[in-house]
């Protein structure tokens, strides 16, 4: 039995938060600068009362709009968060109500951030090809600007928030993509865990109150209640992993570099695209990039750019497509769609 990514839809909340927004607050990073060190110009902030369940449930809503998967055909839901609303229950239980979706169909949780899309491809083929479901509502949702310190410029520049819906299915469409998902590849390094965490607010740090830390300049560092990234850390993860993960995954596929139309990886920010892009010599037209007006959205932004290219006629004539998820964990995954016309 094969499985098959079929159709995807996101939400982006109405508040945006832009760079000239950005200079406003930070004076010393100029509106060239950021743009030029991320390519990113704009990014969608949740609103104090919107959460990654309730985007989860507009992301459905403008899926089932034009789906021709029906909300009844769904047996599966996979909801991947890093920002769940409560600790339980789980929050795809929720989402099963509030989509309003079948009763029958099972739904469960993945706390997985950048390389989540990747991982719940392969959880909800996993499902399709041992007869568990037929078809599966993949949801990606994140709210990390409500982990972010107001003062830490850095992760302000890059994160935005979003979610994505993805239909994936045991059978053809007449309208979907019918993109077959094929082989798998993954890694992980825990030992990378804390380049990329929010230390507190979990039960092992759930009583302390912690204090800004600042440089010698009076700058601010990090605050252990909000979301801490180590960039320099994150950059030489991903450049030693994803070449090496690129090449396995690709041999497992049994195709030649050449052979894959597209490669749509994580969408981190676009100075570290072209980095990988470089080091894993990939030309830049078969290298898609869609980051400008969403920002890193970490699970939502390989579905976005899926999206995009989907929209945008970017997928015509293609064939083969390369995704590719890495960060937080450490964690990275990669997959290969064969399109079916």
């Amino acid at each position: 039995m094969k499985a098959y990514l079929q159709e995807t839809a996101y939400y982006l909340p109405e508040k945006i938060l832009s760079n000239d927004m950005l200079n406003a607050d930070h004076p010393e990073w100029s509106v060239e600068k950021i743009a030029l060190k991320t390519g990113i110009q704009n990014r969608h902030i949740a609103a104090a009362d919107e959460t990654s369940l309730s985007m989860a449930v507009q992301a459905c809503s403008k899926l089932f709009e034009t789906s021709e998967c029906k909300k009844e055909d769904v047996d599966f839901i996979i909801l991947c968060t890093q920002s769940p609303d409560y600790f339980l229950p789980t929050s795809a239980c929720i989402l099963q109500d509030r989509a309003g979706l079948s009763t029958n169909c099972g739904a469960l949780d993945i706390n997985l951030g950048c390389s989540g899309f990747v991982y719940g491809l392969g959880l909800a083929k996993g499902l399709i090809v041992s007869g568990q479901a037929s078809n599966v509502l993949l949801v990606t949702s994140e709210t990390y600007s409500k982990f972010i310190h107001r003062d830490d410029k850095s992760n302000k520049t890059l994160f935005g928030d979003a979610a994505a819906a993805t239909i994936i299915s045991a059978n053809k469409y007449n309208t979907g993509l019918n993109a077959e998902i094929q082989n798998f590849s993954y890694g992980t390094d825990g030992n990378g865990s804390d380049y990329l965490i929010v230390k507190n607010k979990g039960f092992k740090n759930n009583t302390t109150v912690a204090q800004d830390e600042l440089d010698e300049a009076g700058n601010y560092v990090k605050n252990d209640d909000y979301l801490y990234m180590d960039g320099k850390e994150i950059f030489n993860f991903t450049a030693r992993a994803v070449p090496k993960l690129l090449t396995e995954n690709l041999i497992k596929n049994q195709y030649l570099q050449d052979e894959v139309d597209l490669f749509i990886f994580h969408q981190a920010n676009e100075y570290m695209l072209n980095f990988i892009r470089n080091k894993c010599r990939i030309p830049k037209e078969k290298f898609y990039i869609e980051i400008k007006n969403s920002g890193n959205t970490v699970s939502s932004t390989i579905p976005i750019a899926l999206n995009s290219a989907i929209q945008s006629g970017t997928l015509k004539d293609k064939t083969v497509i390369n995704l590719c998820g890495f960060g937080v964990g450490l964690s990275s995954g990669a997959v290969c769609l064969k399109l079916h016309k």
